[in-house]
């Protein structure tokens, strides 16, 4: 016989020891074999990821929203008041002018959406979009901004997107990283690495940056004098070596997933050059993403490779177009007439080429592809215009765009103000952005976390809200 508060004790402790086995199952999983596939939280179509990146803050009131009230209160102060707050409200406190947009707005498709005529060849495709308006971010500076895009949080350390997908869904190519980067070939972005790095994950969930030239992969090359027969010796040996190691210290795990970094690096060491060879590539392919063109070659071959990547099997594809804030980026502070023709005569017809790409391969409905900035633009100009203007940062008027795999084709979520200065309603904040598009690769926001610092982490950190309008399911 024994007591009630015997076989309580000791039920308790075999259910802990039940799920502790678990956990020590998944862990050792996610730390030898940190790529292996895992299944779906959610039944979603996607099965990976190209994420465009425009650095800077593209002017939304100049791109995908039209605004004839700004037009026609060109040159006046702003009517009434508005619900905005920090920075933004003391601009509108003082003196200022509205500056309406130099472009002219088409309607498109069957949806008939707006789109300015700077986008010709992205505007054929609105009906296979699902635009969201009025997103709002947590600062209106770029590298806050930028790392709340791009990671969740306007503070470096965490992880980003990129990385918690590939955390959730490991690969489906054992040849390349799961999470590959593709920044624009004339520098690199704010913050840089940051912007896919893996923060408080493991490091393997890290972006790999693919180079559009020479080495594709930095320190993949062979070392000189080293063959690749010889290599295999070395790391055959190694291996016996560690394994030896592995059993007189089985809890080392660590040991095991190093091992599988080096395969991995000697993997990709044929197959990551081959991705970037864009000359197996037809003419009539180079010819669509702009590769004959010196203005669409950069962002064109951007592209291409990352249409090469999904092919592969890549998870999880970042572009980034614009470098830091200077005349290579999006930040229009003055001329954005000339700058917006400039930066979009540069996407515009390899974005298209992007989507009609994956569409004619059947490729379009598994694979998410994304639009985004780190904000939009103010709708006016400190005093009176003068010159050839520009428009300020907007925290509350980011624009983006998704389509493929299970978005709503043709769907809008949220809308801006009269100005395209604020939500018309309430804003949409980055955060459900972010569970949405973890939501359309089918991984619950909820459930995908990690023990960081003596609390679970997750990539909406309080957690966000799916915008179930743009899902197809």
């Amino acid at each position: 016989m024994f007591s009630r508060r015997t076989l309580l004790a000791n039920t308790l402790n075999g259910l802990g020891m039940l799920a502790l086995t678990d956990i020590l199952q998944a862990a050792e999983d996610s730390t030898v074999r940190p790529f292996a596939p895992r299944p779906q939280h959610l039944s979603r179509k996607a099965k990976r990821c190209i994420f465009v990146f425009m650095q800077g803050g593209v002017s939304q009131m100049d791109s995908y929203e039209y605004k004839p009230e700004l037009n026609r209160h060109h040159g006046k102060r702003i009517p009434g008041s508005h619900d905005v707050r920090g920075e933004l409200q003391g601009r509108i406190s003082h003196p200022h002018s509205l500056v309406g947009s130099p472009f002219k707005f088409q309607q498109y498709g069957e949806t008939q959406r707006y789109v300015s005529q700077l986008f010709p060849r992205i505007a054929t495709h609105v009906d296979k979009l699902a635009y969201i308006h009025g997103i709002e971010t947590d600062n209106p500076n770029h590298g806050p901004s930028t790392l709340h895009v791009t990671t969740g949080s306007q503070f470096p350390g965490s992880a980003s997107v990129g990385s918690w997908v590939t955390y959730g869904l490991g690969t489906q190519n054992d040849n390349m990283p799961a999470y590959m980067v593709i920044q624009d070939p004339r520098g690199a972005p704010v913050n840089g690495a940051h912007t896919w790095g893996n923060g408080f994950l493991p490091a393997a969930y890290q972006g790999t940056l693919l180079r559009n030239e020479g080495t594709p992969i930095l320190n993949l090359d062979l070392p000189r004098g080293l063959n690749r027969e010889r290599q295999r010796g070395e790391l055959d040996q190694l291996r016996k070596f560690n394994q030896r190691f592995s059993r007189r210290y089985p809890e080392a795990t660590e040991l095991e997933a190093r091992i599988e970094a080096y395969e991995l690096a000697y993997r990709m060491q044929t197959t990551a050059p081959d991705l970037v060879n864009l000359s197996r590539e037809p003419a009539h392919i180079h010819k669509l993403y702009g590769l004959d063109n010196p203005k669409t070659e950069g962002f064109g071959r951007q592209c291409l490779m990352a249409r090469r990547l999904a092919e592969s099997g890549v998870r999880y594809t970042m572009l980034i177009h614009g470098v830091q804030i200077g005349g290579d980026s999006w930040d229009h502070h003055g001329d954005v007439k000339g700058r917006m023709i400039r930066q979009s005569a540069e996407v515009d017809t390899p974005v298209a080429a992007l989507l009609t790409d994956l569409e004619q391969r059947d490729m379009l409905k598994d694979t998410l592809v994304v639009w985004a900035s780190e904000m939009g633009r103010t709708p006016f100009v400190p005093g009176g215009i003068s010159g050839s203007p520009g428009r300020d940062h907007n925290k509350y008027g980011l624009v983006m765009w998704m389509a493929g795999g299970d978005v709503k084709a043709g769907a809008t979520i949220g809308g801006t103000d009269d100005f395209s200065l604020r939500a018309a309603d309430e804003p949409v904040h980055i955060r459900n952005i972010h569970a949405t598009l973890l939501d359309l690769m089918g991984l619950d926001d909820e459930l995908l976390r990690y023990l960081h610092a003596g609390r679970y982490r997750r990539l909406t950190d309080i957690g966000g809200e799916i915008l179930y309008d743009m899902i197809d399911a």
